[in-house]
């Protein structure tokens, strides 16, 4: 581990799409992994996020670098169900897997998000190959950006 950078918090998921077996951190050392928390009615997540992150699954090798959705409810909980996801999942054909954050018991904010102390959606983290954070960011962050990042962590930087 890099003593420099957070190690990232394992994922608390009630239910995968798109994988037939549960992801988890700690097997995916020695890759990248590219994680991105959207709500599906989160406009910056619809336009620019998810599109971004299917991208970045459609180009890069899965030997190296993982994707992993990150549906991270903390409002409309009534309407955002698996069964809607699914159904929004398969409309804009997304093929990355994709974890339903765990409902929190105590409050709006699901474990996960809470657990990487993100402020909303869409939100992106870079995970390094020894499982750091190397990245965090709120928002949209730009094509040369994220690509500038995740080709200095695959280079080992």
């Amino acid at each position: 581990m890099n003593e420099k950078y957070a190690p990232a918090p394992s994922l608390e998921v009630s239910d995968w799409l798109n994988t037939d077996t549960p992801l988890v951190l700690s097997e995916l050392l020695g890759k990248v992994v590219v994680l991105h928390a959207f709500q599906m009615l989160c406009p910056g997540c619809v336009t620019h996020g998810i599109p971004q992150a299917n991208s970045i699954y459609q180009t890069f090798d899965d030997s190296e670098l993982q994707v992993i959705g990150l549906h991270t409810v903390f409002e409309h909980h009534e309407v955002m169900t698996k069964e809607a996801l699914t159904v929004f999942v398969h409309e804009y054909k997304l093929q990355f897997p994709i974890g339903i954050d765990l409902a929190s018991e105590s409050g709006a904010i699901p474990r996960t998000m809470n657990k990487y102390q993100l402020q909303g959606t869409p939100s992106l983290v870079l995970i390094d190959q020894c499982g750091a954070i190397r990245l965090k960011h709120l928002g949209q962050l730009s094509d040369m950006q994220l690509g500038n990042a995740i080709g200095r962590l695959l280079a080992g930087g």
